[in-house]
């Protein structure tokens, strides 16, 4: 009895190996000959995957919806792959195939990143990372590892049992509010982006895209063309961004706090060289030098600071006109409108101080 049911184990395990090998050559030759009937460029396909995958698949869970394609996990691996594709297409963005790279570009907004067959190195507003495990093409569908979602797409994922669980609610809770003066507004080739509480490598780089609402306190709506360097704003934002210097993120909303809107503004960025008396103990001069912010912006400009002149800091904070003494960094905000001297004379706008550049 105990030899019989051993012979029966034996056979039952060739039973299964042959099915696996019979599905795998009815998968290929059915990949071939879709490629033979419509004359395209056949793509590799990780064969040894497909039994695999059929024998222990995992589920897609999106916001409690259960995708019709299905992951797979391949032994001694970490973690399983998810399809591409169809996981993204649902979490909202558009996909674009290259064939002669086998690679494939995805883009939501202002987030970008490429995925190339075979190379576990992935892009994120221009920076790359890894995740220990290289995409993989299988039936013709490109395959990621489900930590892509999580540290790419910086969106909630988690494994568990056998479902890749997607939560893309959880990223709007991430969302955080950082307030600061803008140092930069930023359009080129319809890319938009303000930099705050900082110039240079300092401060943060917000992407501006058509779905980021841009507004005033009162709620009242503003364009692009609204916002000038030395604004204060409120930025509504992900809870992430580049490992670059300046860090840069996307830009849900933006608030501009300011009561008044400045027109045609300048601003230099540098150090107290000089401060002057005024005409009453309120009002005095400083005497700025360092870098135009613009290209019109002066290099030395002398401004005139006067009771009503906001003093702030990187973050919008009202900081005492005392600090402005010789040697302190500051960026200050100015309008077109100076004298002809060496160097001209205008009237600050707003002096934001710069603890940064210390």
């Amino acid at each position: 009895m105990r030899g019989r049911t051993m012979m029966n184990s034996r056979k039952n395990a060739s039973m299964k190996k042959s099915l696996a090998l019979l599905t795998l050559s009815t998968a290929l030759m059915a990949t071939g000959a879709a490629h033979a009937s419509t004359g395209s460029t056949p793509q590799p396909t990780a064969a040894v995957s497909v039994p695999e995958a059929a024998a222990a698949p995992f589920l897609i869970k999106i916001n409690g919806e259960t995708l019709v394609e299905t992951g797979y996990q391949v032994p001694g691996s970490s973690e399983p792959m998810i399809p591409l594709r169809s996981t993204a297409e649902k979490l909202g963005y558009a996909l674009e195939w290259k064939q002669e790279t086998l690679s494939v570009d995805l883009q939501k907004g202002n987030l970008f990143t490429t995925v190339k067959t075979g190379e576990d190195q992935y892009v994120i507003n221009r920076m790359y990372t890894t995740l220990g495990a290289a995409p993989a093409l299988v039936d013709n569908k490109l395959y990621v590892p489900a930590s892509f979602v999580s540290k790419v797409l910086h969106t909630e994922a988690s494994v568990q049992g056998q479902a890749v669980v997607i939560t893309p609610e959880a990223e709007v809770q991430k969302n955080v509010v950082t307030t600061g003066v803008v140092t930069a507004v930023t359009y080129k080739e319809n890319h938009r982006s303000l930099q705050i509480q900082g110039t240079g490598t300092n401060g943060t780089v917000l992407h501006i895209s058509e779905e980021t609402v841009l507004e005033k306190k009162d709620g009242a709506k503003l364009g692009f063309s609204d916002l000038h360097i030395g604004m204060t704003v409120e930025v509504e934002h992900p809870n992430r961004m580049t490992l670059s210097l300046p860090p840069q993120t996307s830009a849900y909303r933006i608030t501009v706090l300011d009561a008044e809107k400045g027109t045609d503004l300048l601003a230099t960025a540098g150090e107290i060289q000089e401060v002057r008396s005024g005409d009453s103990k309120d009002d005095f001069s400083v005497v700025l030098k360092g870098t135009g912010l613009t290209d019109r912006s002066q290099t030395e400009i002398v401004l005139r600071v006067g009771a009503e002149t906001p003093v702030v800091n990187l973050k919008g904070e009202k900081v005492p006109a005392s600090t402005l003494v010789k040697g302190t960094k500051i960026i200050g905000v100015y309008g077109p409108v100076m004298t002809k001297s060496l160097p001209p004379i205008g009237t600050a706008w707003k002096i934001v101080v710069d603890a940064s550049a210390e």
